[in-house]
């Protein structure tokens, strides 16, 4: 800890509500990272109940020269609220009341700290529909969601996290509150300033508030379960869905390796065999869904897949998704390191995308599990390492290094749903232009002149 923040933060704690600031090691621990590899201990954690609180942290850190890693839930993928310098972690914990459910409106107002699962089932129970839907949302938050632009399944035919913004409440750097945009569903007063704090990984200003755009609870699900025996039967089958004019609600796919280890995790005989593996959803009403989805099958059997299964319902189709959930796991399983990367390519590289995780993994002998969202090219590459073997970082930098350099020379990008983070910043270079770097430099020192927000990550 630099000493001279140890009376400062005592005087801090004095300031605010009991219990919103600790000092203790234990408290400090539990927020010293995410899901990725890298932590840091903090050298306090605030844990505020009301903006009010939010404003008094930042204006005395800014005041002060303290960083400040503002956090959700902790499971992101990127390292992205590790607090590398130190400081105060402001957690949004506590900070997770739904505030209003409006019918009329098709809105909710939330806090940051409400869990993305328990705000979709609350205004389900009124027939309304919150689409983003990341892979953590039982235990993420939605303040995490608007700070790293979560995607998920569903962003196929709904769109991702900034597509539901309406309005935020936001505290700048210097402790100010600022409440952009407001609660319809047009708006055009200025810039539109509330999505541009939308995926800020926490660097531009720390979101209170959120106003989010509900949409009508589609009433029937149904989806698709296929095996293939190749990666090109199913990516040729995708094209063909799409080509026949069909945009389901999700596509999702998975390669062998992935296959494999869901197979040994789950102990189904299903995937045996397989390939590659899609799960197609749509949803709507359920006469029209029942129709599609029968037309959608037609088209997928063309590819000549070893098996199709059917689900009707929302609970049917829950078995389904069970499986792709199952994935992660099931790579940990494999006793092997998992560098999770999420890049992104046009829909057009899918294949060529597949074709490269074989080349790579035959290249450098390291295994490469590729699973994620067909529908939109954004593949979790998750290369598995053996820590144990000789030179074994170099290889697997070599492998992101051929990667990430494929992907960018595609038009694609590094990083479509987890962000930059500490993770990606070794190729944030590779992924910017030098006048894109400048812009982002200009709009953090404009936002956050001293630089106290989320220090030490790729700005």
């Amino acid at each position: 800890m630099k000493a001279r923040w140890l009376s400062l933060l005592r005087s801090l704690k004095e300031q605010l509500p009991g219990g919103d600031l600790r000092l203790d090691s234990a408290t400090c621990e539990a927020h010293a990272g995410d899901k990725w590899m890298a932590a840091h201990l903090p050298d306090a954690v605030a844990l505020p109940r009301r903006t009010v609180s939010v404003a008094a942290v930042l204006r005395f850190a800014n005041q002060h020269g303290i960083p400040v890693t503002p956090r959700g839930a902790g499971c992101g993928y990127a390292g992205a609220c590790v607090p590398v310098q130190g400081g105060i972690v402001l957690s949004l914990e506590r900070m997770n009341r739904i505030k209003e459910i409006h019918s009329g409106d098709f809105a909710v107002v939330t806090q940051p700290g409400v869990i993305t699962r328990d705000l979709q089932d609350a205004v389900a129970k009124k027939g309304l529909f919150y689409p983003p839907d990341p892979a953590s949302r039982e235990e993420c938050f939605i303040g995490g969601n608007i700070a790293t632009n979560a995607g998920g399944p569903r962003c196929l035919k709904y769109g991702v996290t900034r597509d539901y913004v309406l309005g935020l409440e936001v505290v700048l750097a210097d402790g100010s509150v600022v409440r952009l945009g407001s609660r319809t569903h047009k708006n055009k007063t200025g810039f539109d300033l509330a999505r541009f704090f939308v995926g800020s990984e926490g660097m531009l200003g720390v979101i209170t508030e959120a106003t989010l755009k509900l949409l009508p609870l589609p009433p029937f699900r149904a989806c698709l379960s296929v095996g293939f025996p190749s990666m090109a039967a199913g990516a040729q089958a995708i094209r063909a869905v799409f080509a026949g004019g069909f945009l389901p609600c999700a596509m999702e796919i998975a390669d062998a390796f992935t296959l494999r280890a869901a197979q040994k995790r789950t102990g189904s005989n299903l995937l045996a065999g397989c390939q590659a593996h899609l799960i197609i959803e749509m949803d709507g009403q359920e006469r029209s869904v029942r129709g599609e989805l029968s037309a959608v099958e037609r088209i997928i059997r063309q590819s000549s897949p070893r098996f199709v299964r059917r689900a009707f319902g929302a609970e049917s189709c829950e078995g389904i998704w069970q499986l792709r959930r199952e994935f992660s796991y099931a790579l940990r399983d494999t006793g092997l390191k998992k560098l999770n990367e999420d890049i992104a390519v046009p829909r057009s590289r899918l294949e060529d995308l597949f074709a490269l995780s074989e080349r790579l993994q035959r290249r450098y002998r390291l295994p490469i599990a590729c699973f994620g969202h067909a529908g939109d090219g954004n593949i979790h590459v998750n290369v598995m390492v053996d820590e144990t073997q000789p030179g074994i970082e170099v290889r697997s930098r070599a492998v992101l290094d051929a990667l990430f350099g494929q992907v960018l020379a595609w038009g694609g990008v590094i990083t479509g749903e987890h962000g930059i983070g500490l993770s990606r910043k070794p190729w944030w270079d590779w992924a910017t232009s030098p006048e894109v770097r400048s812009l982002h430099q200009t709009i953090k020192k404009a936002l956050d002149p001293r630089g106290i927000l989320n220090p030490g990550k790729f700005i």
